[in-house]
């Protein structure tokens, strides 16, 4: 059972084998010039990717919908989601962002002018600071609780989802609020309503998730197919991205304050909680130089890999140091430390700019 709610660590191959995800890099050579992320194996899996390559090849409309659950404050892990749409945005595809208010309110209790406020002060500024274009004539983000179009294709599409499918695929409990047990028709109507007339018409969709977030796809994945002679939607697509890894080595969560670096933090925080993550160095310095660090076990080196070293040869040059025991943590540290502290000076002046442009999106 995956839980979209939970914050378990998932076995990413076990995954691909129980639920039929496809190896992202099969496609790899068919995209022109791939985003970081799937070149370097972050973006591990897909599901009929292929649409939206062909799309891409040929210059035909594809959207992208991604939500924001403004349930706590965003991480330095979120940031790959806003890398691979502002990707998306280059090439030319309609971006939808709903803001997961509902979910927000039914699943962990947040109200909704609480949600509102997070999705303006932390996802709405950060994700304008990280360079995604709210000002593209294809950008549409909205509250689910405000979305009319949404809501209505909700309630449509729950005609042919009955409560027991819904109990396999999310194991909900007789104790489980029927708010939350609704919220995933809201989340299929989110992925599927780029696709109605007024919007176009049906057109390749994906969804860019994290490994946890698939009963959300398989489920609407069913749907479209239910759906297919009514609004003749073309079943979306999805790619799945490793989750980066906390500072503690757990999954990086916001509801741990200890495992994350939060985009907000300023650089002198940023740059101490860098040093204080785990790292894939053995327990001397004699061993380390002798038999090689292990950097597949870095969170230091999953920060690289990530976020902070754009060039492939370079970042082959870290993790080759590394295996072979010429650069020691503490140096690896330092280094990503320098590399934390100019990238949140940065982000912090460019979300000064941005507060004002994001308290507007949403009025």
């Amino acid at each position: 059972m995956i839980d979209p709610w939970s914050s378990a660590i998932i076995d990413y191959e076990k995954l691909r084998e129980q639920f039929g995800i496809k190896p992202f890099a099969d496609l790899l050579d068919d995209i022109e010039e791939p985003h970081p992320l799937m070149r370097r194996g972050v973006i591990f899996g897909h599901r009929d990717y292929g649409r939206i390559v062909k799309a891409m090849r040929e210059g035909n409309s594809f959207a992208v919908v991604t939500g924001m659950m403004p349930s706590g404050k965003m991480h330095i892990g979120h940031k790959m989601v806003v890398d691979q749409l502002i990707w998306y945005q280059k090439k030319g595809a309609e971006i939808y962002i709903p803001i997961a208010d509902m979910e927000s309110y039914s699943a962990r209790g947040v109200d909704f002018e609480t949600s509102r406020k997070l999705a303006v002060e932390e996802y709405i500024t950060n994700y304008i600071a990280l360079g995604l274009d709210f000002e593209d004539k294809d950008f549409h983000i909205y509250l689910q609780s405000e979305n009319k179009v949404v809501e209505d294709l909700a309630y449509k599409l729950a005609k042919k989802v009955n409560l027991s499918e819904l109990k396999a695929i999310y194991g909900f409990s007789n104790s489980t609020n029927l708010a939350h047990v609704y919220v995933p028709l809201i989340q299929v109507a989110d992925i599927l309503h780029p696709q109605l007339e007024e919007f176009g018409g049906p057109k390749p969709t994906v969804v860019p998730v994290g490994p946890d977030q698939d009963p959300h796809i398989r489920l609407t994945r069913d749907i479209a197919e239910r759906f297919k002679s009514t609004y003749h939607f073309i079943s979306p697509s999805s790619t799945y991205h490793r989750f980066i890894t906390g500072l503690t080595g757990d999954k990086m969560s916001s509801s741990k304050p200890k495992t994350a670096i939060f985009l907000s933090d300023s650089p002198e925080v940023a740059v101490k909680k860098l040093k204080t993550a785990k790292t894939g160095g053995k327990e001397t310095l004699e061993e380390q130089k002798e038999t090689g660090g292990v950097p597949e076990e870095c969170v230091v080196y999953e920060m690289l890999l990530y976020h902070l070293t754009p060039d492939d040869k370079e970042l082959k040059e870290i993790y080759r140091d590394c295996r072979e025991g010429n650069i020691m943590c503490g140096q690896c540290k330092q280094d990503a430390a320098e590399l934390v502290e100019k990238f949140f000076q940065k982000l912090s002046l460019k979300r000064e700019k941005a507060r004002d442009m994001a308290e507007s999106i949403l009025s």
